[in-house]
């Protein structure tokens, strides 16, 4: 069998978490089948080194533009792909072979409004998502929401080939840093007392102004003096609104920006952090809380779209909406011990039912059952 993955975005945020994760547990559980990934030059080391059925193969067409549509099936013609696996919702036009597609969520229906502003980005994400789900011979998604959604947008769509598979933790996060490099963090970022954290894209639907204003409703309360919000996330530049809400709300000297942080200071950060906050307003997924439930942080989060199947009862869910409340929220947790233990607690269990090794089985046994070939019972953990 000779299968095909679009690795380009391997080095990205979201999508190249997940595509890394996918790729590096299939390498692990398949050593039988020919896998075609494509990547770009600076890749390919890094796949070569996954093992002899890896094989990655240069595709230089940047994502969501004309060129992909023909590059990437001449491509799979050339090598003579059997299936190809599609990361995200757009899939090459001129390819119509067998295919399944990710769709991690339906943002860019849900929200329009933070599309590029022209008028065909809206009209070009609605055709290449429903053609997607209407061709794919399987359909993945990370969240009953996201399928719900799916549903929703394309109700002709076929509920049976719709399938979720979850996102998990960075096996990376997860290595206990050493006390030099928590201090080395602390003195890099000059980390005094206790902080807010949030990690995440630095989007509008992420609803960073509202935790900003929540912010500073927290610090007027007694015994908070000390207490900093710190954002972590890329394109932080792009929304200059940020830095107004800040000047606004009189936290200025509060509130810091890190941009982007490599995994080793993210895993350090995390741990650093007195309370995690995650007010979106959407998310297909939402891995930021049960990586901070994971690192034994306690999280205050949204009740919405995806994010109550991932954190289940080991968080506080919050109305986004509520400014009044995301602060009301972090302030409990900030105050109460056993409310802190407990969450922390229940985090640490609920993040171990979540892993890419049990996600990648499912996706493999999907390939299989499109190739028609027979698909070993999953263990137990892995049907969840």
């Amino acid at each position: 069998m000779k299968i095909a993955i679009d690795a380009r975005k391997w080095r990205d945020y979201g999508i190249g978490a997940y595509v890394r994760n996918l790729v590096r547990q299939l390498a692990r559980l398949d050593r039988e089948t020919t896998y075609f990934v494509l990547c770009a030059p600076a890749d390919q080391a890094t796949l070569r080194d996954l093992g002899d059925n890896f094989v990655p193969v240069i595709d230089l067409s940047e994502g969501y533009s004309l060129r992909e549509h023909w590059s990437i099936p001449r491509t799979l013609r050339r090598l003579g792909a059997d299936l190809f696996h599609a990361p995200h919702y757009v899939t090459p036009l001129l390819w119509d072979g067998p295919t399944v597609v990710t769709v991690h969520d339906c943002i860019h229906l849900v929200f329009p409004q933070y599309l590029p502003k022209n008028r065909f980005a809206l009209q070009y994400a609605r055709f290449m998502m429903g053609r997607a789900v209407e061709r794919s011979a399987l359909v993945f998604t990370d969240s009953e929401a996201s399928r719900k959604d799916i549903l929703h947008f394309f109700p002709s769509a076929d509920p049976e080939r719709l399938r979720v598979v979850t996102g998990a933790i960075e096996p990376s996060l997860l290595e206990e840093p050493k006390d030099d490099e928590k201090e080395r963090v602390r003195e890099r970022y000059q980390i005094r007392g206790r902080y807010v954290f949030y990690a995440g894209n630095i989007k509008p639907h992420k609803n960073l102004e509202r935790l900003i204003f929540a912010f500073a409703l927290l610090k007027k309360r007694p015994g908070n003096d000390d207490l900093k919000l710190i954002i972590v996330g890329d394109e932080i530049l792009k929304q200059p609104s940020l830095r107004r809400v800040v000047e606004e709300c009189g936290v200025r000297h509060d509130v810091r920006f890190f941009g982007f942080v490599p995994d080793r200071t993210l895993a350090v950060l995390y741990r650093m952090a007195a309370v995690f906050a995650f007010p979106s307003l959407y998310e297909g997924f939402g891995l930021p809380p049960l990586e901070a439930m994971a690192l034994g942080v306690p999280v205050v989060t949204s009740r919405i779209s995806s994010l109550p199947e991932v954190v289940g009862d080991a968080a506080l869910q919050v109305d986004p909406y509520s400014v009044e409340g995301i602060a009301e929220a972090l302030a409990r947790v900030l105050e109460d011990p056993a409310l802190r233990a407990d969450l922390i607690r229940r985090g640490t269990l609920r993040s171990r039912l979540f892993s890419w090794e049990a996600s990648a089985a499912k996706i493999h046994a999907g390939y299989l059952e499109i190739l028609g070939v027979p698909v070993p019972a999953l263990p137990a953990e892995e049907t969840r």
